[in-house]
């Protein structure tokens, strides 16, 4: 799967602009879904199999990034975020916008730290000396630029968040070679800003069952004292997070695909942050839900980091998952 997650998060594709990496998806998959469409928001959908549950199984296209809003008489660009960009990263990062202009992102240093929206401190510099030589302009958007880095049972890249999700979405679609279920392969948009992609989609498919797949920040570095989740340990199951609950039937489902194979897993209380699980949850009367998330240290940052093994144990688990009946 390597070659796969290299090519999907070295892809540029922020918030409202995944054109790109909804091209690369397509590619990946037209050859094992038996129907793929994309709806008006830019959600790519693709089933495979039918009869049975309906389930969804989604994962977010968007990456963080950034909006320029405007640009000064020097031709430094101004910007807000894209999703939840932390400042503390940003400084001296190297962006990339939709129309291909590179640019380094610089600071008034100050003794305290800066806050990107409300003191507006941070500029993006792509070499211009005024706005008529700037090669971008107001509205422009821009992703991190950092290439893969395979360090063998580690990987590292901008956009593990949720590229890597695409990544294990792929490769089940690969590997389900035949399913009882209605399965919805759902490629979403614009969860970085809002779930958006998600609640559309889910609209649209009306599932009997949701799973979204995501990441979730690992705690096992120096400084944290109550470390929960592990690199290494296999995907885990979130109970709960700030946007939703997870099914107790779902999850045991899941625990008990687990067991049954074998699969590491870990268990998962999220006091912050959400998915596209939020979403899937409040579609039309109601849908069980789960997220099923990849440990993932330096969440929101231009160098995100999973374990291969985890990737390749997510996989392994949605597939025995989808390959038997289930029953709520």
């Amino acid at each position: 799967m390597k070659p796969l997650i290299k090519k999907l998060t070295e892809t540029f594709s922020p918030s409202g602009y995944e054109n790109a990496i909804r091209e690369v998806i397509i590619e990946e998959i037209k050859d094992f879904a038996d129907e793929i469409r994309v709806d008006a928001l830019g959600n790519l959908i693709a089933r495979k199999g039918s009869g049975g549950k309906k389930i969804m199984l989604a994962a977010h296209m968007d990456e963080i990034g950034i909006m320029v809003n405007h640009v000064d008489e020097n031709g430094f660009a101004r910007f807000s975020s894209l999703g939840g960009v932390f400042p503390q990263t940003l400084v001296g990062s190297r962006v990339k916008f939709v129309n291909g202009t590179s640019g380094v992102i610089g600071a008034h240093f100050l003794k305290r730290p800066v806050r990107l929206v409300m003191n507006n401190k941070m500029y993006v510099d792509t070499g211009a000396t005024s706005p008529k030589n700037s090669p971008i302009q107001v509205g422009d958007v821009a992703g991190f630029e950092r290439p893969f880095l395979d360090l063998g049972k580690r990987l590292v890249a901008k956009s593990m968040d949720d590229r890597i999700g695409v990544a294990v979405l792929i490769e089940t679609l690969r590997e389900l070679k035949s399913t009882p279920h209605e399965v919805y392969f759902v490629f979403t948009v614009q969860e970085e800003v809002g779930v958006r992609g998600a609640t559309t989609s889910a609209y649209g498919v009306n599932p009997d069952i949701g799973i979204a797949l995501d990441v979730t920040g690992a705690d096992d570095v120096p400084e944290i004292d109550t470390k929960t989740i592990f690199l290494g340990k296999g995907p885990t199951f979130k109970f709960k997070d700030a946007g939703s609950l997870g099914d107790p039937r779902v999850i045991e489902l899941f625990i008990k695909t687990a067991r049954k194979n074998k699969i590491p897993y870990q268990r998962e209380v999220a006091t912050m942050g959400g998915t596209d699980a939020r979403a899937i949850q409040l579609t039309h009367a109601g849908v069980p839900v789960m997220t099923l998330s990849v440990p993932c240290r330096y969440v929101h940052s231009p160098s995100e980091m999973v374990d291969y093994g985890d990737v390749q144990n997510t996989v392994k688990l949605l597939t025995k998952f989808l390959e038997k009946k289930v029953e709520l």
